[in-house]
């Protein structure tokens, strides 16, 4: 028997359907743009490992101030590991 999977949670519930975004998707984008791993990302980043993995799996939903920090992330991460230092 599998284990329950929720399913995948929207960034925003009221958007169009052709407008929604998938949490998973975007904190997997956003990882796989930087070339991390999961242990590389949560410790470069300093998100908890544990909250970055139910993230991924659709098990958690970001809050929005999480949301942001990944967009920032996605489009400058040299400058937020800089920050961070």
């Amino acid at each position: 028997m599998r284990p329950f999977t929720p399913p995948d949670l929207s960034l925003d519930d009221a958007a169009r359907p052709s407008e929604t975004r998938s949490a998973r998707a975007l904190i997997q984008k956003v990882r796989w743009h930087t070339g991390l791993t999961q242990d590389q990302f949560a410790e470069t980043f300093r998100i908890g490992l544990d909250w970055l993995r139910d993230l991924e799996m659709g098990r958690a939903r970001p809050d929005a101030p999480l949301v942001a920090y990944l967009r920032v992330i996605d489009r400058a991460p040299d400058v937020v590991r800089a920050a961070l230092r």
